[in-house]
């Protein structure tokens, strides 16, 4: 394949940063460019914050965290509710951006927004989960109950793949209970969180409670080391999360820091196979494989391999690549240089002796020739001694690894170093209900190829693919962005309060 560099045009703006409620252009004089993948031209650049910024954007969190944690739940909740009608309304105009800066397909897009919609969801009911618990005459006359309150300023530091849905699985619930939210989004798709911002302030949220801080590893260290952000949210690769999770505890803080995966597909001989071939195709190369929950090897139960590579082959011919916006079904990828070392997989992949089924390098897409294009690829007999499989590649590259048991599937799945999320084709209800409890990964799914938990349940892996203890939405998010308080108390005497014989109200 013949690679192009990235085609810079004159950019159109600079993406500032949003502190106190308004756009807050940088003055640091660091930018970076902001690509369009499907034209392969920076549409614009993005401010890189310094360490005065990085202060500014604190300190604005820092001084609306009393009156908004002060403010009842109540209120609270109305400006959540409200945020939903509004993104709910208006997801067409985030889906765009997303498709501009990300290369994602539009359907795509407004898919990543309904799924983090369900935490905002979850998010307006938060007055269940913030209660506490209530024992009476513990002791006589004393009664012991326990409250949640929030943390303080929260940082969010969130990756490329997702910037409308990553974001969205820890702000809501952060908001709600009353925290302030500082957000740092990648820097190669900044914009979504600044729609965001724009959003919340429309919805009535109080200026400094979300704040949007630009930059790059320089601000991810400030929100790391700062004394007055009490706890990190980060999702990107694994050796990143590493580090983030060791510096922010190191700095005092609460950190949960989702890595990086190697998701495993295992088919079982009795497996419908066309779905299986669907199921691998759409978890492969949705979002030109740029998702840490992708299916990235189909472990294939020997005698099935042979049948279930030809029929993805069969399918994958109907797939349609190009640019985002004119209804294909794959987009490019986010620059030209991550598509460059994806593309680099499969010559190793030949190096190492496994089988190029189909070489997406070939790739003619619908869209303009500087796109960072890069076809859906299938490779077979990958030995587990290829960085083809080792290594997280995050790109349209699925490789099939063939077993000779439902056991040495386990096996090979429980011994990698990851462990984020992985699924069983079968029609097999007991080896589903095996599969379940023996292998050592944090999501699974049963005939699903991307278990993703609704908002209502826990987002998160095991090993590698998480530090810390706690994982994102769910009852877990609300754990992490609240600290249980308990109160023993005695009255002695009674209180009188007077007569009121209006119907009381919650304000």
């Amino acid at each position: 394949m013949t690679t192009t560099n990235e085609v810079t045009a004159a950019p159109h703006w600079v993406v500032p940063h949003w502190i106190d409620g308004a756009e807050y252009p940088s003055t640091s004089g660091r930018t970076a460019p902001v690509y369009d993948p499907a034209l392969g031209v920076e549409t614009k650049r993005v401010a890189l914050a310094d360490k005065a910024e990085i202060d500014a954007a604190v300190a604005s969190a820092k001084a609306a965290f009393p009156g908004w944690s002060d403010l009842s739940l109540a209120r609270r909740q109305a400006v959540v509710f409200k945020f939903r009608e509004l993104l709910d309304a208006r997801k067409g105009e985030l889906a765009e951006i997303i498709t501009s800066e990300h290369g994602k397909v539009l359907s795509d897009a407004l898919g990543e927004i309904s799924r983090g919609q369900e935490v905002v969801e979850f998010a307006t009911g938060l007055a269940h989960h913030l209660k506490g618990e209530f024992s009476e005459q513990v002791s006589t006359g004393i009664d012991v109950y326990s409250t949640r309150q929030p943390l303080g300023v929260v940082g969010i530091i969130s990756p490329f793949n997702f910037p409308a849905m990553v974001p969205a699985w820890f702000f809501p619930i952060a908001i709600a209970a009353g925290n302030t939210v500082v957000l740092k989004p990648s820097e190669k798709d900044p914009s979504a969180a600044l729609w965001l911002a724009g959003l919340w302030k429309d919805a009535g949220l109080p200026d400094g409670v979300f704040t949007v801080l630009n930059g790059d590893k320089e601000a991810v260290d400030g929100l790391l080391e700062h004394p007055d952000v009490q706890a990190i949210s980060f999702v990107g690769s694994t050796p990143i999360a590493r580090y983030v999770y060791e510096t922010g505890t190191r700095h005092g803080k609460r950190v949960q820091a989702l890595g990086g995966a190697k998701n495993h597909m295992l088919v079982l001989p009795d497996a419908d196979l066309d779905l299986t071939a669907d199921s691998a195709i759409n978890a492969g190369f949705g979002s030109a494989g740029e998702r840490c929950m992708a299916i990235s090897v189909v472990v294939a139960v020997e005698p099935v391999a042979d049948e279930l590579v030809s029929r993805i082959v069969d399918k994958m011919k109907t797939l349609r690549i190009g640019d985002g916006r004119r209804g294909c079904d794959m987009g490019p990828l986010v620059t030209g240089q991550h598509r460059d070392k994806v593309a680099s997989y499969i010559d190793i992949a030949a190096q190492d002796g496994a089988t190029v089924v189909v070489d997406g390098r070939d790739v003619r897409a619908d869209g303009d020739a500087n796109g960072f294009w890069l076809g859906p690829s299938l490779i077979d007999n990958v030995p587990t001694t290829s960085r083809v499989y080792t290594e997280e590649i995050f790109g349209p590259v699925l490789s099939v690894v063939r077993v000779p048991s439902y056991e040495a599937g386990v096996e090979l799945i429980n011994s990698g170093a990851f462990g984020n999320g992985t699924a069983i084709f079968t029609n097999d209800g007991g080896a589903a209900r095996r599969f379940q409890k023996d292998i050592q990964v944090g999501m699974i799914g049963i005939n699903v190829p991307i278990p993703v938990p609704v908002a209502t349940f826990s987002f998160g892996g095991w090993r590698d693919s998480l530090f810390g203890d706690t994982k994102a939405h769910g009852a877990e998010g609300v754990k992490f962005f609240t600290r249980l308080k308990a109160i023993t108390s005695r009255w002695l005497d009674p209180s009188h309060g007077g007569i009121n014989l209006g119907f009381p109200e919650n304000d």
